[in-house]
């Protein structure tokens, strides 16, 4: 589970930084981002497996809800422009409703983690930065841009940082714990 979300945050830290999309190329990049929700996806799959409480349960069961958003989202962006006109439709609305399960799975986690260890804040400042990451990805009817590519950009590699500090711990150990702290939600 943590190697799951560890290489998925990977994904997610390099893929908004212009470098690396100049370096390998849009589609390239695009299957970064698909790639890392993958990962993302088969990460929270196993925490659903590992269990816990019943807040434990509910925050994975959320956050694995909010990855398949973003394997459609992912994976409709290698197929769709940003200057279409489906685009929000089609990549940005899924990409909003995936953020919107990761900060629900956030709370939960952070809420049932009281004041115990320092993951859970951090897990759930990563699905803010998410959430202010799709905020920024959407498209304006009017001038077909996002809100602020960079800030979308800024916001998914903060996001993706924090999911990849709060996974590390686990690559380390083989203890499994019952808070869904080791990666996104």
């Amino acid at each position: 589970m943590a190697w799951c979300f560890a290489l998925g945050s990977v994904c997610f830290l390099i893929g908004p930084i212009p470098a690396y999309a100049e370096l390998v190329g849009a589609a390239a990049d695009a299957a970064t981002f698909f790639i890392g929700s993958i990962l993302f996806t088969a990460g929270g799959a196993l925490q659903v497996k590992a269990g816990g409480g019943r807040a434990a349960r509910w925050a994975a069961i959320s956050q694995a809800i909010g990855t398949v958003y973003f394997n459609v989202s992912t994976f409709r962006a290698m197929q769709v422009a940003v200057s279409s006109d489906t685009y929000d439709h089609r990549v940005w609305r899924p990409d909003l409703l995936g953020s919107i399960c990761f900060l629900i799975s956030g709370v939960i986690a952070y809420q049932r983690a009281g004041r115990r260890g320092w993951q859970p804040a951090v897990n759930l400042l990563g699905c803010v930065f998410f959430g202010a990451s799709a905020a920024a990805g959407y498209v304006l009817p009017a001038t077909g841009s996002m809100v602020s590519e960079t800030v979308a950009n800024v916001n998914t590699t903060l996001g993706a940082a924090c999911f990849l500090a709060c996974a590390v711990p686990g690559l380390r150990s083989s203890r499994t714990s019952d808070a869904p702290a080791g990666g996104p939600g």
